[in-house]
C-alpha cells in the first residue's frame, strides 16, 4: 500500500508540476554556451552535463559525478516532473547543456526546460503526415546538439535541425521515403561538422543504411549502405535480388572513436524476417556492427554476429568502446551484448573477435568457433508448425541501452531468459506493407521466464552479479564514479543498485513502466538523476 501511494503522490506532483505556468521561463532564450566538436570530444570533462544520447561518443553511459553515491542514495527525493503532453510510451534521454534540458516527445517533438526546475522555455512540434507505416511504436529517442542547433530523428524519415535557444526550424531534410516503410526514431550522433544518423523500417522491406549530413546545412555527405550492392562480392550473400528487401535497418545510436576516426553503428535483421528461403545466404551485413571511415563512409570492416538470421535478433544494441588490459596488452576494445544471447568483446581496431559467451538462456547455438561465427544447433530454424528456440525474438536483450563503469571494469546490461515459438510463411512483398514472412508466439505467460540485470567481466565473459527482475524490463542502465548502477522496471520502479555487488540500495515507485534510460548531471553543484517512466519525465536529487 505504501508503494502505491508513492506512486500516485508523483503522479499527482507531475501533473501539478507540469500545469504550473512556466512564469519567467516561458517565451525565454535558455542560456548556455555553445556545444563546440571539442566540448562533445571531451563530454567526459564536463559531467555536470550530458552532452549527447549515451553522455560520451565512446557510449559508456558513465558519469564521472560522485555527489550521490553508494552510501548516500537512499536519500533522494523527487525535485522535479516534466508531464509529456502525448500519451505514448516515452523512451527519450534527455540533453543537458549547462542547465538546460533538451527532451523529445513522442512522436517526434522537443521541449526545452529549466534543469533544475522543470520549467518549460519552449517547444517544437513536428508535424506528420497520416500515412505513417511503422513497425514497434511511436517514438523518439532524443536528440544531438552542436553549436547552437538540435538534430532530431523523425517518424517520417526526416532529420530536422532545431535552433536550440528558441526552438525553431533551421532546415527539414527527407531522408527516405516514409510511404514505402522507412522511419526513424533515433538520436543522431554528431562527429565533428556531421550529423550521422541511421534509418528504421525492417520489417517493410526497405534497404537500410547509414548517412552522414553537413551540420550546417543539411547536405548530405555520404551513405554507407548496410546491404552492398550488385557490384560489391559481398552482395552475392543474398540470393537472387533479395538484397533489394533486405532489411538490415541501422534504428539506433552508435559510437565513434576519434584516435581511429570510426563510427561504429549496429544493424538490424534481414527480410523477411522470419522466412530465409527467399534470401539464402549470410545476408551481409544484416545483423553486424559496421566500422564505418567518417570521412568517407567507405566500410573498414565488419562482424556478422548472426549469418542468415531467421529468429529477428537485430544488432542494434549499442555499441560500448573502452581501452582494456586484455592478455597483458592494452587493447582497444568494443563489447557487446548481442540479441542473440551471446556477449562479444571485440577489437574495435581490425573487428577480431576475441571472445563469446552467453550472457541469457540460448538454445539456437552450440557456441561459437574461432572467428565468432555461430555453430548452430540443428532444427532451430522457424517452420510452418513452430519450433521452440532461446532466446525470443525481444532478444537477450535489445536496444535499450547497456553501461560500463571503468571503476569497476564491468560492462551492465537488462537481460532475459525466455522462449518463443518461431513460425515462417511465404509471402509477396508489397511496397510500403510489413514484410515478414512469418511470427512468433510464445508459449508461457512473461512471468514464468527470467530478467534480471547482469554484471558481466568483459574479459571472460563470467556474470559476477544479477539484479533479478519480474517481469522482464525494457529500460536501459546508467553507471556512476558514485558507484552505482541506475535502470528501471516494467511494474514502474526506479532504483539504484550498488555497481560491484548488485545490492539494491534506494527505489521508488515512479507509476508507468520505464522504458528509457536515466542519466544524471549536475546545476549550480547539486547532482541530478533524471529518467522518462510512462509519459512522465521524473528528477531526482538528495536533499539540500
Amino acid at each position: 500500500m505504501q508503494r502505491l501511494a508513492t506512486a500516485i503522490a508523483l503522479l499527482a506532483f507531475a501533473a501539478t508540476a507540469s500545469a504550473q505556468p512556466a512564469d519567467d521561463a516561458a517565451g525565454a532564450s535558455p542560456s548556455f554556451s555553445p556545444v563546440t566538436w571539442e566540448r562533445l570530444l571531451n563530454a567526459a570533462d564536463e559531467p555536470e552535463n550530458w552532452l549527447m544520447y549515451s553522455g560520451t561518443l565512446d557510449a559508456q553511459r558513465y558519469s564521472r559525478l560522485d555527489q550521490v553515491h553508494n552510501r548516500n542514495v537512499g536519500g533522494l527525493e523527487l525535485k522535479w516532473a516534466y508531464q509529456i503532453p502525448q500519451l505514448d510510451r516515452a523512451e527519450t534521454s534527455p540533453l543537458v547543456v549547462d542547465g538546460v534540458m533538451f527532451i523529445t516527445e513522442a512522436p517526434s517533438n522537443v521541449v526545452a526546460v529549466d534543469a533544475a526546475t522543470g520549467r518549460q522555455y519552449w517547444r517544437y512540434d513536428h508535424p506528420l503526415p497520416d500515412d505513417l507505416r511503422i513497425c514497434c511504436g511511436r517514438n523518439n529517442r532524443g536528440v544531438a546538439i552542436l553549436g547552437d542547433t538540435l538534430y532530431m530523428s523523425t517518424l517520417d524519415a526526416h532529420l530536422v535541425a532545431i535552433d536550440a535557444r528558441t526552438g525553431n526550424l533551421v532546415w527539414d531534410r527527407e531522408v527516405a521515403d516514409h510511404r514505402s516503410g522507412y522511419s526513424k526514431t533515433a538520436a543522431p550522433l554528431v562527429v565533428k561538422d556531421q550529423v550521422v544518423t541511421g534509418i528504421a523500417g525492417g520489417e517493410y522491406g526497405i534497404r537500410g543504411f547509414v548517412d552522414a549530413y553537413d551540420a550546417a546545412t543539411g547536405d548530405l555527405t555520404w551513405r554507407a549502405w548496410t546491404i552492398p550492392g550488385p557490384d560489391h562480392p559481398d552482395n552475392q550473400t543474398w540470393a537472387g535480388e533479395s538484397w533489394r528487401t533486405g532489411g538490415s535497418a541501422s534504428w539506433i545510436t552508435g559510437a565513434y572513436d576519434p584516435d581511429l576516426d570510426l563510427v561504429y553503428c549496429g544493424t538490424g535483421n534481414p527480410g523477411p524476417d522470419w522466412n530465409g528461403d527467399v534470401r539464402l545466404g549470410d545476408n551481409l551485413y544484416s545483423d553486424s556492427v559496421l566500422a564505418i571511415d567518417h570521412e568517407t563512409g567507405g566500410l573498414e570492416w565488419y562482424f556478422q554476429f548472426t549469418p542468415h538470421d531467421v529468429h529477428d535478433w537485430d544488432a542494434i544494441q549499442v555499441p560500448i568502446l573502452a581501452d582494456l588490459t586484455w592478455d597483458g596488452e592494452e587493447r582497444k576494445v568494443m563489447m557487446w551484448a548481442n540479441r542473440n544471447a551471446f556477449f562479444y568483446p571485440l577489437d574495435r581496431e581490425t573487428g577480431e573477435f576475441l571472445l563469446g559467451t552467453p550472457y541469457a538462456e540460448q538454445t539456437w547455438a552450440v557456441g561459437l568457433d574461432s572467428n565468432g561465427r555461430p555453430i548452430r544447433v540443428p532444427d532451430t530454424s522457424p517452420t510452418p508448425e513452430g519450433t521452440l528456440v532461446s532466446p525470443p525474438v525481444v532478444g537477450g536483450t535489445n536496444w535499450f541501452s547497456p553501461a560500463f563503469s571503468p571503476r569497476t571494469e564491468l560492462f551492465y546490461v537488462q537481460a532475459y531468459d525466455g522462449e518463443d515459438i518461431y513460425y515462417k510463411r511465404d509471402e509477396e512483398y508489397v511496397e510500403g506493407d510489413q514484410f515478414t514472412g512469418g511470427g512468433f508466439q510464445r508459449p508461457l505467460p512473461v512471468d514464468n521466464y527470467h530478467s534480471a540485470i547482469r554484471a558481466i567481466d568483459p574479459r571472460t565473459g563470467d556474470v559476477r552479479w544479477e539484479y533479478a527482475l519480474q517481469p522482464r524490463s525494457t529500460a536501459g542502465v546508467l553507471a556512476t564514479a558514485g558507484d552505482l548502477v541506475f535502470s528501471g522496471s516494467v511494474d514502474g520502479y526506479f532504483y539504484a543498485l550498488d555497481a560491484s555487488s548488485g545490492d539494491e540500495l534506494w527505489h521508488v515507485a515512479v507509476g508507468a513502466m520505464v522504458h528509457a534510460a536515466p542519466m544524471t548531471y549536475a546545476v549550480d553543484g547539486q547532482q541530478y538523476v533524471t529518467v522518462a517512466a510512462g509519459n512522465v519525465v521524473f528528477t531526482f536529487g538528495l536533499p539540500e
